[in-house]
This record gives C-alpha cells, sequence and structure tokens, in this order.
C-alpha cells in the first residue's frame, strides 16, 4: 500500500486556510504580527495553532522577524510568498527596521457573515503602492504533527519558484488578487481554498529546494527507504509493526532502517508509530460520540488501559477529558 504522507498529515491535523486581511498600503508604513499564541483562538475558534502568511500582488515590501534570535530583513517583491510557520511576531514595512504596536482587537474574528478579508489601508494618504492579502493557517500541534517540527522559521517563495508545476504558485497568488478584488458570491470560500493549496504547494517547493545533507521530517519523505516506511507506518498505523517487520517490508536491514529513520526524522520508526497514533486518536477523540476503547481499538491497542497511558503521556490529559482540554 502506498500512502500520500504528506496529505494524510495535513487531514489529521486538521490544516485550515484563512484570507483575513487585504491590505493596500502607501509608503510610508509599518503593520507589526503579534505573536499567533496569542491571537491563534481569535482569528480561528478553537486552533492550537496559527501560521501567518503574506502574499504581495504588487509593489515591494520588507518583512522581519523581531524576536528571539537575529534575523535579517528580507524583502518581499511582487508574486512573492511569505510565510512564518511558527508564529513568531513579525513587521512588514515598506522600508526595512520599522516597528509597530501590535493591534490585537484588530486580529478578532468579525461575527458578521462575509466580514472577511478586512480590507486596510496602511501609510499614507496617497495612491497605494503596495497591496499585501494577509492571512493564517489553523492546525493541531499536539500531540504530534511532524509537519511542523520540519518547518523553518521562515519560508519565501518567489515567482516562478515551482517550475516543476508549471507556475502553479504564481496561478494561486493572480487568484488571491482576483477574488479580494471582485468579492463574487462564495468569494470567502474560494479564498480559504485557495490559501490552503498555496500552502501545500508552498511546502512540496521547499520540499525540493531541500539539499541531500539537510535532515528532517520533510527530507525523510524524499528519502528512498525512509519515505517507504513513513508511508507503511502511515498506510497501516493499527497494524502490530515491529522493527523487523518495517525493515522487511521496506528490503532494507534491521540497523539500517532504524540508523536512517532516526538520522533523518529525529525518531525510532516505532516510536514515531506511537506517537502518530496519538494523533490519529485525538482527532477522533474530538467527536462527541467517540468511546474510548473504540479509538484505542482503532489506532492498535487492545487494551483502553494500555491506550490510556500512552495518550495521557503524550497529551498531557487522559482520553475522557481531551475533548474537553
Amino acid at each position: 500500500m502506498t500512502t500520500d504522507v504528506l496529505s494524510d498529515v495535513l487531514s489529521a491535523v486538521r490544516l485550515t486556510g484563512s484570507v483575513f486581511f487585504d491590505v493596500t498600503a502607501a509608503a510610508p508604513w509599518v503593520a507589526e504580527a503579534p505573536p499567533s499564541a496569542q491571537i491563534a483562538t481569535a482569528v480561528q475558534p478553537g486552533a492550537q495553532h496559527a501560521i501567518e502568511y503574506h502574499v504581495l500582488t504588487r509593489g515591494s515590501c520588507w518583512i522581519s522577524i523581531v524576536d528571539g534570535e537575529p534575523f535579517e530583513p528580507v524583502q518581499l517583491r511582487e508574486g512573492d510568498i511569505a510565510i512564518v510557520p511558527h508564529g513568531e511576531p513579525h513587521a512588514v514595512s515598506s522600508a526595512p527596521g520599522m516597528r509597530a504596536t501590535p493591534d490585537l482587537d484588530l486580529h478578532r474574528r468579525p461575527e458578521e457573515v462575509g466580514g472577511l478579508p478586512i480590507r486596510l489601508r496602511a501609510g499614507s494618504d496617497g495612491a497605494g503602492d503596495a497591496h499585501v492579502i494577509c492571512g493564517f493557517f489553523s492546525c493541531d500541534v499536539r500531540p504530534f504533527n511532524p509537519l511542523m517540527e520540519a518547518l523553518p522559521r521562515f519560508i519565501r517563495v518567489g515567482r516562478g519558484a515551482s517550475p516543476a508545476t508549471d507556475g502553479l504558485l504564481d496561478q494561486f497568488v493572480l487568484l488571491l488578487a482576483r477574488e479580494t478584488r471582485h468579492r463574487h458570491p462564495g468569494a470567502q470560500s474560494v479564498l480559504n481554498r485557495l490559501s490552503e493549496l498555496m500552502l501545500i504547494e508552498a511546502i512540496r517547493t521547499y520540499m525540493d529546494e531541500l539539499g541531500p545533507g539537510q535532515t528532517g521530517w520533510l527530507s525523510g519523505l524524499r528519502d528512498p527507504l525512509v519515505g517507504r516506511a513513513l508511508s507503511l507506518l502511515h498506510g497501516e498505523p493499527a497494524r502490530a509493526w515491529t522493527l523487523d517487520d518495517l525493515a522487511g517490508a521496506c528490503g532494507a536491514s534491521r540497523s539500517a532502517l532504524a540508523a536512517r529513520f532516526a538520522q533523518l526524522t529525529g525518531h525510532a520508526p516505532i516510536h514515531y508509530l506511537t506517537r502518530w497514533r496519538m494523533q490519529l486518536a485525538a482527532r477522533r477523540l474530538r467527536d462527541a460520540d467517540a468511546k474510548v476503547l473504540a479509538v484505542a481499538q482503532e489506532v492498535g491497542y487492545e487494551s483502553e488501559a494500555a491506550f490510556s497511558r500512552a495518550f495521557k503521556r503524550f497529551s498531557g490529559v487522559p482520553p475522557r477529558e481531551w475533548r474537553f482540554a
């Protein structure tokens, strides 16, 4: 069985996109985003984490992460997509080094139907020389999100960055600009779906640019041996896999698989499987009608007690409390 592991993870962590701001700006201008942990539930009720993104459809601007380790400002040009995966505070401005006070109230989701995206003007009263579409991707990060562990602090994807897919990202940028401009019926749903597709394509582009010596879960997906092992584990997560079974199915020795898997993903194969089972279980436990024993059996546990111990170890709460956590 061949499993699309990236799609499997994106589904299990409940990735949801939204276009939040439609910004027309005239220099000088600056907008600063607070840490996403402060606004995640405001922009998407129930969200564990928010990834922020900016799409420049006209003009140019600068973006810089303004907290933590030093980060040089990056210039964005028309057609560029900037993603801040871990929700660090950052500033977007007409010139590098500009700062502003984040407006937390601005990030509260409008209650009225059709309230998104919020149209904003920034900077001087002159004709806008930059147009930026800004939004969020909400997702689960607990108990286990291997994709988030693998993403860097910042991703910039420029025009023509995905030649293997015939400029698909460029088309997403054009479609986003059109939908925000015309606001046809159903535009909000179209914008949200476009943003989700744009993120997936940006991740695939980032994967294509990874060097042969780089490590991480995404590098593991590209590796013939580790990618095969991940596909098998995701294809049959409830199976009573052993390292010997998995190595045999991959056509590799036990030691070779264990070493390569740990080198690239940071996890031993069976430990990875256990964590992935907890993520699948966490999603199922959100259903009000889900019985703990049934969920335990779905992810490969015969004993509810053994499953409950494992789930609490990775999530911090027992299964019966998870849906209220």
